[in-house]
């Protein structure tokens, strides 16, 4: 079946990779080349083949593993996976492409990038909690080798090992919830769709969700990141080569949010609604700390590092809000933060490569040796800076809508954090591109070729088609956010009816917990 491409496509082209000698690089290559490309066409016909007027999980596959304690291979998409399933494989497909720069230890270093991608994919296809956590270990684990040995050589050491720290405590905090709602639950199945089932008609006491939830909340969060769980992410951005920095910042940093929105809301929906007023709390520190730290930042992968928490933030509030329009933004976000931010920091490979500096200041005018990486940049820049006509404007937009009525404070902290992200990456525009060319970077090289540019068309190309038609998008989206917010709008009316409304619990946001029913509800 279609669902099982991408992760066999990866899969199978590192086993291939495996097989051949270290001697023949160009054959690896072409082989990651071969499997990436397969499972791109795969997640565009899972994208295209998705009903979003029917909705809820397609494409399903089952193959049974281990019965006696509920265990089975359980793969499908919803409207949310979908979408997330093509930004993964359009940012590894561009990210193998860019990878073409690496020479050292090719076979080694294309089979773990093959076996990352293998488990993000595993991770969004996955239907039952043990393939999920195993998929998620598995996107996780080749970070360290990555990095630890293809990584820039001054932090590369302490980058990796803060990585594995702050990731593997995340991981165990994770594991614990994950097994405590395997054993609080009577069906004693690991399968999403039978919890969902049971826990719809058979909810776990309030209690329980509100002691549960925190462990995948802080567990998740750690990758998402959260703060103040979130400072091995800049530098495991700036330690990283570009393509693994693409995969880390397009997708890696998704997992946790995704996690939360699958596993936590779906699942414990009243332990949700218990908390996300602190996440809230939480998610404005990430925009506006990660906005002024960026702000701060000379080296262009600091402040590219620091701008992506910044705009996870957005997609945690949008999470937090708990109505459909700031939900649909957030996985939006996800998708267009995705696609920009491996777009950035592929140029920034691009240019470090011949520079051998990550500072502005030490670019000065490229626009006029490379005009080319300098224009994808600056398109790159305006994306960030939410600027109309692309994807990050229409999703931070339906953020801040769905956070007006829910968390105004909030949203208009947030409003202000793409204030300072314009500020610093329209400096950064100015700073390393259109200042005085030095002499020594006169015989830099552009990206000239049609396979050199194709990785950086692919991605504005996306960026632009999101920005300026978001709607097929968006109706995919919405087709699984609305059973999301119907359960936490359940668990609104009991305690709407139990205690009386204040301003951390927020009252009922309609039937189908929309923008209408948030109005009416504020009213």
């Amino acid at each position: 079946m279609i669902i099982a491409i991408p992760l066999c496509a990866s899969l199978l082209g590192a086993i291939a990779i495996l097989l051949t000698p270290a001697d023949q690089p160009g054959r690896v290559r072409r082989i990651a080349v071969a499997a990436a490309g397969a499972a791109l066409a795969a997640a565009v016909g899972l994208g295209l083949t998705y009903d979003a007027a029917r909705g809820g999980y397609q494409h399903e596959l089952v193959i049974p593993w281990i019965p006696t304690l509920g265990v089975s291979c359980h793969l499908g998409v919803d409207g949310i996976s979908v979408v997330l399933t093509l930004l993964h494989a359009i940012c590894a497909f561009a990210g193998v492409l860019v990878s073409y720069s690496i020479t050292e230890r090719v076979k080694e270093y294309f089979l773990f990038y093959l076996l990352l991608i293998a488990g993000v994919f595993g991770v969004f296809t996955s239907l039952d909690l043990f393939f999920f956590y195993l998929f998620y270990e598995m996107a996780v684990i080749p970070m360290f080798p990555l990095i630890g040995i293809w990584g820039s050589h001054d932090i590369k050491d302490y980058a990796t090992m803060k990585l594995t720290l702050y990731l593997t405590a995340g991981a165990v905090l994770a594991l614990l919830g994950l097994l405590g709602l395997y054993f609080a639950v009577d069906l004693r199945t690991f399968d999403l769709v039978a919890l969902e089932q049971w826990l719809a008609q058979r909810p776990l006491p309030g209690d329980l969700q509100r002691w549960l939830f925190p462990f995948l909340l802080v567990g998740f969060g750690v990758i998402a990141p959260m703060w103040p769980l979130h400072s091995w992410s800049p530098i495991g951005h700036a330690a990283a080569p570009a393509p693994v920095s693409m995969l880390h910042a397009g997708v890696l940093m998704k997992l946790g949010s995704y996690a939360i929105i699958r596993i936590g809301l779906g699942l414990l929906p009243q332990g949700a609604y218990a908390w996300m007023p602190w996440v809230a709390s939480l998610c404005m520190m990430n925009i506006l700390y990660g906005g002024f730290v960026a702000l701060a930042q000379r080296d262009s992968k600091f402040m590219v590092g620091y701008s992506s928490s910044s705009h996870m933030g957005y997609v945690l509030l949008g999470i937090a809000c708990l109505n459909a329009v700031a939900l649909n933004g957030a996985v939006l976000l996800m998708f267009a933060h995705g696609v920009m931010t491996a777009l950035a920091f592929a140029l920034i490979g691009h240019i470090y490569d011949q520079t051998h500096t990550r500072l502005l200041g030490d670019w000065g005018g490229l626009a006029k040796a490379m005009p080319f990486v300098a224009t994808c940049f600056t398109i790159a820049a305006m994306a960030s800076a939410g600027v109309p006509g692309f994807g990050n404007f229409v999703a931070e937009l339906l953020v801040v809508i769905g956070a007006w009525d829910t968390y105004r404070w909030q949203g208009v902290g947030a409003v202000f954090g793409v204030v300072i992200t314009a500020v610093y990456m329209l400096r950064a525009v100015r700073t390393g591109f259109f200042g005085p060319l030095p002499a020594r970077w006169a015989s830099l090289r552009d990206a000239t070729t049609p396979f050199q540019r194709l990785p950086y068309l692919v991605l504005i190309a996306v960026l632009v088609i999101v920005g300026c038609w978001p709607g097929p998008l968006l109706a995919v989206i919405d087709s699984s956010t609305h059973s999301l917010i119907d359960r936490v709008n359940a668990i609104r009316t009991v305690a709407r009816l139990d205690h009386p409304p204040s301003p951390s619990l927020p009252l009922p946001s309609g039937e189908r917990g929309g923008m209408r029913g948030s109005a009416e509800a504020a009213g």
